[in-house]
């Protein structure tokens, strides 16, 4: 399922932490890898900071190319994005070697995960002194959708019947948590005097 999600809503598919899945391709070689650190940076347009390790492939087609696509994994796939965080795409295609189903996002054109619950296709921001000296990659959302069983109306919905549609937030060594439940606060009155 997917819907479009305005982009005055896309940086809160992202301002909870969750890991993500990168993917990009350049001159007919495509990879995806998992990063655990992105936030949003911008409300509009809304752009956000992600660590891309200067050694992975991933970044080198995105810095190549300009583009890259973010997918947001959920518990349903937790095995996939453990694994595509694990090993280099590098010497063989991840999607083949891995059978990861994907579909071509309508932005830009760029492999999007199936199975994860939001998508966005961004546009490197290219900043030459942070890139060399930094691992930070900065991108423009350019397009999102979402899963709406979760996503929707511009905001997350963890409950108890769609859990395996929650968000994964890494802790270390393939080890991840997953949100719970969402909780609905309300303004507290002021104290009288």
């Amino acid at each position: 399922m997917k819907q479009v999600v305005e982009l005055k809503h896309a940086s809160r598919l992202v301002n909870h932490g969750p890991t993500v899945l990168v993917s990009a391709r350049h001159e007919g070689r495509r990879t995806v890898m998992a990063a655990a650190w992105s936030m949003p940076v911008e409300f509009t347009p809304p752009r956000i900071a992600i660590v891309l390790d200067k050694s992975t492939f991933t970044r080198e087609l995105a810095l190549a190319s300009g583009q890259l696509a973010i997918s947001i994994p959920c518990k349903a796939v937790a095995d996939l994005a453990y694994t595509v965080g694990s090993v280099s795409g590098a010497e063989s295609d991840k999607f083949e070697r891995y059978g990861i189903a994907h579909f071509d996002g309508p932005a830009l054109g760029l492999p999007l995960i199936e199975g994860c619950i939001a998508w966005l296709e961004c546009r490197v921001i290219s900043e030459p002194h942070s890139q060399d000296a930094y691992d930070t990659v900065f991108v423009e959302v350019v397009g999102a959708q979402s899963d709406p069983r979760v996503f929707a109306n511009g905001r997350w919905s963890f409950r108890e019947d769609n859990t395996e549609l929650h968000t994964l937030h890494h802790l270390g060594a393939g080890l991840f948590a997953v949100p719970s439940l969402t909780v609905q606060a309300k303004t507290l009155d002021p104290t009288p005097r």
